[in-house]
């Protein structure tokens, strides 16, 4: 099992790396719709969102994983305040630094500065809200 999990993560990370999304300008130019737009991710974005769907399609009418772990989908349903703040905070974020976590791990990997002052900030931000989390008893 933790061979396959290493062997995923790196498939993972070298697709990042490929496709151009562990690279923060890349990103970042991807984003700017207004200024000097490059359309080039969308590809990526397009085939990634095709392959989960039809992954989490397939995936809802299993009990258990291809190596057969207990499967475990996400329950929630409902759009709510606490998901639209999360997103656009999200969003803010990988508009500001361009990196979201995958590509920001991948970016530590290979030496990157920013990559680190993100992941950083990332793991604070995760450890803020689970002090808060456990302070409203969630």
């Amino acid at each position: 099992m933790i061979f396959i999990s290493f062997f995923a993560g790196l498939v993972f990370g070298i697709g990042l790396i490929i496709s151009g999304m562990a690279n923060p300008a890349k990103v970042l130019g991807f984003l700017d719709l207004a200024g000097n737009w490059d359309p080039s991710l969308m590809l990526v974005m397009c085939g990634a969102i095709a392959v989960g769907f039809f992954a989490f399609f397939w995936a809802k009418s299993r009990k258990t994983t291809l190596l057969g772990a207990e499967m475990k989908l996400p329950a929630a349903s409902q759009i709510d305040r606490r998901l639209i703040i999360g997103s656009a905070m999200f969003g803010v974020g990988w508009g500001i630094a361009g990196f979201c976590p995958g590509p920001a791990l991948v970016g530590l990997g290979i030496g990157l500065p920013k990559a680190l002052i993100f992941v950083t900030a990332m793991l604070a931000g995760m450890a803020l809200f689970e002090l808060i989390e456990r302070r409203r008893g969630g």
